[in-house]
């Protein structure tokens, strides 16, 4: 295409189909509108529109909204009492890891002048062939990795808390260990009687999750550090490059892993993203708390 003669019509007419159609690229506006790319570029840069990208969320129920603005009044009730409380509570999870991991969304956007936050529904938890790896996250320790069966159940989560978990954790200093919440989701595993009495009989009145003491809100990913930054930003560090063997793969997790550990700052960041994200998800009345774009690393 020839050089584009720019004119005040042209203009107009890229901004009104930003405006009627966010999410289009700028090869595709540029077509549409018979003009070049770079002309695209110069009428939204000038505009102070920005690229701003989708993100996957859980598509919520109408009865999630009550239970989530229930935990985060719950959550920051506690915090108010003990200011240190956040740091008690040990944020556990799974996250599976294949040889292709990551779904790239580098090129879905939504042009804007202000972040819309835009959102993608998408059901967080896949299930994954390869590698089936537990973490967790207490004030500045992080727990793990554990390798689990890639088939988990009840009895075989059971024997992982009985076992492999208690060994994880001897490290905690014992006042930590003595007061500390455990939280977990609510995948089916972790709902199987056998593991709740083991719970309530470990932490009495100190677990979170489904059918424990403290409800632990479902599809509520956005209000864990697990969800929120750590398996995407720890598969981010595994998939920098192709993985070739499952055994690189699991080398990349525990090498990062412990990299991650290695950044007490970060961890104590993570409490605190979790304190605002409950405040957030009150004003927002238990809808999706909007990514805060914090600066972690």
């Amino acid at each position: 295409m020839g050089r584009t003669v720019r004119t005040a019509q042209l203009e107009e007419n890229i901004l009104d189909t930003v405006a009627d159609t966010p999410s289009i690229s700028t090869r595709a506006l540029a077509a549409q509108l018979h003009t070049t790319k770079t002309t695209v570029h110069e009428v939204i840069k000038e505009q102070l529109l920005y690229p701003y990208h989708l993100q996957k969320v859980h598509q919520l129920l109408p009865e999630d909204f009550p239970s989530r603005i229930q935990f985060a009044n719950w959550l920051l009730d506690q915090q108010r009492t003990n200011r240190n409380f956040i740091n008690t509570i040990l944020f556990t999870d799974e996250a599976g890891f294949t040889k292709n991991g990551i779904v790239n969304l580098h090129n879905s956007h939504v042009w804007a002048d202000e972040n819309p936050h835009a959102t993608v529904v998408h059901h967080y938890q896949r299930q994954f062939e390869s590698i089936n790896v537990w973490a967790g996250i207490i004030g500045n320790f992080f727990i793990g990795p554990c390798v689990l069966p890639p088939r988990l159940n009840g009895e075989l989560y059971l024997q992982f808390l009985q076992n492999a978990f208690r060994d994880s954790i001897e490290h905690l200093p014992l006042e930590t260990r003595q007061r500390m919440y455990f939280m977990h989701d609510g995948a089916p595993p972790h709902f199987s009687v056998a593991v709740r009495d083991h719970l309530n009989n470990v932490y009495p009145n100190r677990w979170i999750g489904r059918g424990g003491p403290i409800a632990w809100p479902p599809r509520s990913p956005d209000l864990t550090p697990m969800d929120f930054y750590l398996w995407g930003h720890l598969k981010t560090l595994v998939y920098s490059s192709p993985v070739d063997t499952r055994e690189e793969l699991l080398q990349r997790i525990i090498f990062h892993c412990d990299v991650i550990r290695n950044n007490a700052g970060l961890l104590w960041r993570l409490q605190q993203s979790s304190l605002r994200r409950a405040r957030e998800c009150i004003r927002v009345h238990g809808a999706h708390v909007e990514p805060l774009y914090e600066v972690f690393n």
